[in-house]
């Protein structure tokens, strides 16, 4: 068993953490623990808010629940606390013995307020920070962005940071530093969600008036991460007002949205239940009446989808306290026609989360909590009384812990567990027909066990050296087969002045959970598969290394990282693969290796009345996969570029304030295009048996080398304003102009064939381009009451 030394290697942790019985820590007399709460002013924690002293050059930031804790000498000092959104507010403390405060910061007068309060204490931060390949995230940001169809998207926000590239026009998903659609870890509250997207990819599970923020990590993947490759997107939804009972929502051209928040038990708890929908479908379905009976006319099928958030906290008393998190999704696709024939096809996930907060001391506290995730698809055909169904599915049942104390000003330790039963639903299939001649099913399961423990201390070594190491000890078992190993991560950052720092890090990751596509970018009906028999854990490594400059008297930071990528274990299909129900899926796999390097430069501006980024990517991604299994590999066993490899990236982002009412943004994005295959030439075959005398030869395409043909280059600028209004400036109306100069981007090519005029034989083919979105403009009314 992978995990019949876990008790050991539990007990070496406690020990760690002076929790077993024979270790302690000599507490100085001059220096005293400052800890407790950062919230707002309606009651929601602050993850991420800053509690400084200046004076002294330290400070901290609260975790995900809004806890932090700062160690200081005797005496008084002034202490800073800020958050993105919220007025900064300073107080006076006197320090005699270690003490538990909690602050409450109201809001910023208004939106772009909001993003640039912190300022440059925000990029003072990043600066000293140990952690590289990391992007913050705010909503209040991402809500100030153009958006399509008016429709706000966090991760299509995060496509705007450099070493992030989105898998076509007008996608969400990621793809990050070279690796996969599916080497991405999505989290919600310490919950997997396993496919992020709404409408085949458009748009992202996640409702902005939910979401709280966004950490995505690129690198320097904390211990107490794992299970992907390329990088950790952890989302963090928001807690209710503790105070007033709030509506806020928003109607857009595709879409409206609804929350509502209120205090529970006099303030002593929250909740926010928050959700959406699209109504394609209510214009959809009234066309189809209005043409009901007409011979030309063909039906328009009917598409929408939704989903429901909803969480809440309530506090136990000082040292405890407990979260719920909900949220359920799904996307709707039907058809029916007139001759008896139906299609449905539906997809979506369901989460659930308790959490308990416990504080053991203003050094200690503990996060424990149990989830539940699933995602599943089901596709439905009938024919008059022949029906076909076809589905798949996975669920997961996790529990973890994670631990993080505070023995000195120097070390901050981490250590947790965490467990996850995983059942497959692989494959799914019956059929059946009304008279009972035929009916018969399939159904494919496998079952995972997943576990990891981990233990990280960050270490101040001196004012100008901080070092973070941790190890994160991973096992996988499903059926007889087993795998396990340890992932190391290293960081260091050294600062050669106030305004300068050098960063590296190391990091080794494992991923036992694979996904079945046989596309370049995640669909619906795409099926998670475990490691067993053939298919081994996907596996990576990654070094970076770089520099970060804050220039113009702390206004602007300048960063410069540079990365190289290499992994084993990659998964891919062999040519003609059966996919659907298939008992033996792992005898379709082909395994390869990959390697990605580039160079991400980033600049940011976070204070005055003009903020934003502007960040540039150059960047190389490889995959090669040997003669094997009776197959010739993937191009011949020849290196090649996946579809995703963009040369160059470039993202310009703007935010101006124009006056307290009236905010100006803008977006500008270029990359190269996608790779992909295309036909250098056909030949014909004729006399072939069955054709008649005197037809065209079949054209065969010929086919050169993977992605070796390159799509135009893609470029869009998006320009947006938003006017607020009603006396309170709490609502809005946000106007949107997604490909303002309506740049006719390639979606796909194709080719269409030359016919002779007169004869009516084929002379030859012509490629099309295929555009998706031209300029589009949304208006969006923006509500809080």
């Amino acid at each position: 068993m992978v995990f019949s030394s876990s008790l050991r290697y539990l007990v070496l942790v406690l020990v760690l953490f002076g929790l077993g019985p024979h270790r302690s820590f000599a507490q100085n007399a001059s220096r005293f623990t400052l800890s407790g709460t950062v919230r707002g002013a309606r009651g929601e924690t602050l993850p991420g808010a800053s509690v400084a002293v200046p004076q002294l050059g330290t400070g901290t930031a609260a975790d995900s629940v809004g806890h932090f804790s700062l160690t200081l000498p005797a005496g008084r000092h002034q202490l800073v606390v800020a958050s993105i959104g919220y007025q900064q507010i300073t107080r006076d403390i006197n320090l005699t013995h270690s003490q538990r405060l909690n602050f409450s910061l109201e809001e910023g007068g208004n939106e772009l307020g909001e993003v640039v309060v912190e300022g440059a204490a925000t990029l003072q931060e990043k600066l000293k920070t140990t952690q590289m390949g990391v992007e913050h995230l705010s909503v209040r940001e991402a809500k100030l962005l153009p958006a399509l169809f008016g429709e706000v998207d966090i991760l299509k926000t995060l496509q705007l940071k450099p070493g992030v590239q989105s898998g076509g026009e007008g996608t969400s998903g990621l793809f990050v530093r070279g690796g996969s659609a599916d080497q991405n870890l999505f989290l919600v509250d310490n919950a997997v969600v396993y496919n992020p997207n709404h409408l085949f990819g458009l748009f992202s599970v996640f409702n902005s008036d939910a979401v709280q923020g966004v950490d995505l990590y690129k690198s320097g993947f904390p211990a107490q991460f794992g299970g992907r490759l390329s990088s950790v997107v952890d989302v963090k939804l928001r807690e209710g007002d503790r105070q007033h009972y709030v509506a806020t929502g928003g109607i857009g051209l595709i879409s409206s949205r609804l929350t509502y928040e209120g205090p529970i038990n006099k303030g002593k708890g929250s909740f926010i239940v928050s959700g959406r929908r699209t109504y394609f479908d209510i214009f959809t379905r009234a066309l189809n009446r209005a043409n009901e009976g007409k011979e030309d006319y063909s039906p328009i099928p009917d598409y929408y989808f939704y989903d429901m958030n909803a969480k809440a906290n309530y506090t136990l008393g000082d040292k405890d306290q407990v979260f719920f998190t909900g949220y359920l999704g799904r996307d709707v696709f039907g058809f029916s026609s007139t001759g008896g024939f139906n299609f449905n096809f539906n997809w979506g996930n369901t989460i659930g989360t308790l959490r308990w907060n416990h504080v053991f001391s203003p050094r200690l506290f503990l996060n424990t909590s149990v989830a539940v995730s699933d995602y599943h698809y089901s596709l439905t055909n009938r024919l008059d009384q022949f029906s076909f169904g076809l589905g798949s599915n996975i669920r997961d049942y996790t529990a973890r812990t994670d631990a993080e104390y505070t023995p000195n000003d120097r070390h901050l330790l981490k250590a947790g567990a965490t467990v996850t039963q995983h059942r497959f639903g692989v494959g799914r299939l019956d059929a059946n027909s009304g008279d009972g001649r035929v009916n018969f099913g399939s159904d494919v399961n496998y079952y995972g066990a997943e576990g990891a423990l981990y233990a990280s201390d960050n270490y101040k070594a001196t004012d100008k050296l901080q070092l973070e190491g941790g190890l994160r000890l991973t096992g996988f078992r499903s059926g007889s087969d087993q795998y396990g190993g340890l992932e190391p991560r290293a960081s260091a950052r050294y600062s050669l002045n106030e305004r300068t720092s050098f960063k590296a890090n190391y990091a080794l990751m494992y991923q036992y959970v694979h996904l079945v596509t046989n596309s370049g970018a995640t669909l619906p009906t795409d099926i998670w598969y475990p490691s067993r028999l053939s298919v081994k854990p996907q596996r990576s490594q990654q070094v970076s290394g770089g520099a970060s400059f804050l220039l113009g008297q702390g206004k602007y930071l300048l960063t410069n990282e540079v990365y190289y990528k290499w992994g084993q274990n990659q998964v891919d299909f062999k040519d003609g693969a059966q996919l659907f129900v298939n008992p033996e899926l792992d005898a379709e796999f082909i395994f390869g290796k990959s390697w990605a390097y580039g160079n991400e430069i980033y600049l940011e501006k976070k204070t005055g009345k003009t903020t934003g980024w502007i960040g540039y990517t150059l960047a190389w991604s490889w995959r090669n996969f040997q003669p094997q299994r009776g197959t010739t590999g993937i191009n011949n066993g020849q290196d090649f570029h996946p579809s995703y490899d963009r040369r160059h990236n470039l993202t310009v982002v703007l935010l101006h304030q124009l006056n307290p009412r009236v905010n100006l943004t803008a977006s500008f994005v270029f990359s190269s295009g996608n790779l992909t295959t295309l036909p250098l030439g056909r030949f014909g075959v004729q006399d072939i048996p069955g054709s008649s005398v005197g037809l065209d030869p079949r054209p065969v395409p010929i086919y050169p080398d993977r992605n070796s043909y390159q799509l135009i280059p893609y470029h869009r600028l998006d320009l947006g304003v938003v006017y607020k209004i009603g006396s309170r400036l709490n609502q809005d109306l946000t106007l949107s102009i997604y490909n303002a100069y309506n740049r006719r981007n390639a979606y796909f090519v194709f080719f269409e064939t030359q016919k002779d005029k007169i004869s009516g034989r084929t002379v030859g083919f012509a490629a099309k381009q295929v555009s998706l979105f031209p300029v589009i403009p949304s208006l969006t009314y923006n509500f809080r009451f």
